[in-house]
């Protein structure tokens, strides 16, 4: 995970949110490790990128959620070069199946900031 805690710190809403949610396949654990590691150190030298939370359960399960300033910001990250070949190398090998969400953050609040 990119920040020190397991909650990202976002500015003001409003903002964007996009929301990743995958099943892994059992297939090349350490190739995807890597990728996914690259992919957040990428993510995080994108203008306009606010911060990640992610979360993966013991079966297979995964939700990533990014933040970003805006939808600009999202279309550039989205064709990047090198996580457009990600995309490719998850569709082929990594996930039998995800979605991808983007929202737009109206309101935020919580406990413990």
């Amino acid at each position: 995970m990119a920040e020190d805690n397991l909650l990202a710190s976002t500015p003001p809403t409003p903002y964007y949110a996009v929301v990743f949610t995958s099943c892994r396949t059992a297939v090349d654990d350490e190739g995807y490790s890597a990728t996914a590691e690259r992919m957040l150190a990428l993510a995080a030298e994108q203008d306009g990128y606010l911060g990640v939370e992610s979360v993966r359960d013991g079966d297979g399960g995964g939700i990533t959620v990014s933040y970003w300033r805006d939808l600009d910001a999202i279309a550039r990250w989205r064709a990047a070069t090198e996580h457009r070949q990600a995309q490719s190398d998850g569709r082929a090998k990594w996930y039998e199946q995800y979605r991808v969400r983007v929202c737009r953050v109206e309101r935020e609040y919580g406990f413990g900031d």
